[in-house]
């Protein structure tokens, strides 16, 4: 999405949720595996457009003019994730911390796999609810 009016963007950054609206202080924010919701018009108006998205990380940078740039390896819109798969990736990244590999880079690995099917699950079941 590129070059359009919104109201309010919620995103997850590692510092917590986070809503961000017109005015809002310039920042720098790292955002973890999670949601990027953003509501095109008034947040309570039933008019309201509202798309959310799943990134796995990246950054949100804020201008003093109020526009956001949003820099992620890839944003998946949510209703496009499938349940069943995320499901599974996550049930597959339990078993392999389970098994308590000794390798310092392997760990880390396999504690990223889990953050993110964790936040994908998550990012479904709030969707859904909504």
């Amino acid at each position: 999405m590129k070059d359009i009016d919104v109201e309010q963007v919620n995103l997850s950054t590692t510092e917590g949720d986070l809503g961000v609206l017109a005015g809002h202080v310039p920042s720098i924010l790292q955002l973890k595996p999670g949601l990027i919701d953003i509501f095109e018009g008034p947040v309570s108006s039933p008019t309201t457009v509202k798309k959310s998205f799943f990134v796995s990380g990246g950054f949100a940078l804020i201008n003093p003019d109020s526009s956001m740039e949003i820099s992620a390896m890839e944003a998946i819109p949510v209703d496009q994730l499938d349940p069943n798969a995320v499901s599974e990736g996550l049930t597959q990244a339990q078993k392999r911390m389970a098994t308590s590999p000794t390798d310092e880079s392997e760990k880390a690995e396999i504690q990223i796999h889990h953050e993110v099917y964790q936040a994908m699950s998550t990012a479904i079941s709030k969707s859904a609810t909504k």
